[in-house]
């Protein structure tokens, strides 16, 4: 009996240490209206960097339907620091079905699919203060509002020390 309150107290010890460590990681979505992302709507994503002594990866998080009309989807970035200075600025293209025969790519069921999407220019990213930084994002399609882009976010994750 002793034995196994020892074992389990060990196992609920190693449990909670595992799952409150925090992760330094970010995470937001925000849904769009009627699944369609108007051309003026941008969307911000507001995070805090507590250790800069990590690199971190961005990832784009996009949910589409599969009457989404292109294969494509460009968008536009900017992540700022507190003080509103342009860290990085870019446009990127996301590949949202295959060119030649129109499957979707991503994981989905039935015609919603989600992608995560690496974004290159930030991998193994430093920063170089600790405090708060906006990530956004707009889409540039020119088409008013973009049909079936359900919704759009980031994800900011701490490298991992085994890669």
């Amino acid at each position: 009996m002793q034995k196994t309150v020892i074992c389990l107290s060990v196992l609920f010890v190693s449990f909670a240490l595992t799952y409150c460590t925090p992760r330094n990681d970010f995470k937001a979505i925000n849904d769009f209206k009627d699944n369609a992302w108007p051309i003026d709507s941008t969307q911000s994503f507001t995070f805090e960097i507590t250790d800069v002594n990590k690199s971190y990866d961005f990832y784009y998080l996009v949910r589409n339907a599969t009457v989404y009309p292109f294969y494509n989807l460009y968008i536009k970035r900017a992540l700022t620091d507190s003080a509103g200075t342009a860290m990085s600025k870019s446009m990127d293209e996301l590949i949202l079905f295959d060119t030649k025969t129109g499957k979707p790519f991503g994981s989905g069921l039935g015609d919603i699919f989600d992608h995560k999407f690496k974004i290159k220019s930030l991998s193994n990213y430093r920063f170089k203060h600790a405090g708060e930084y906006t990530f956004s994002v707009e889409q540039n399609m020119r088409q008013d509002p973009l049909v079936g882009v359900m919704s759009v976010g980031v994800s900011v994750e701490p490298v991992s020390s085994e890669q």
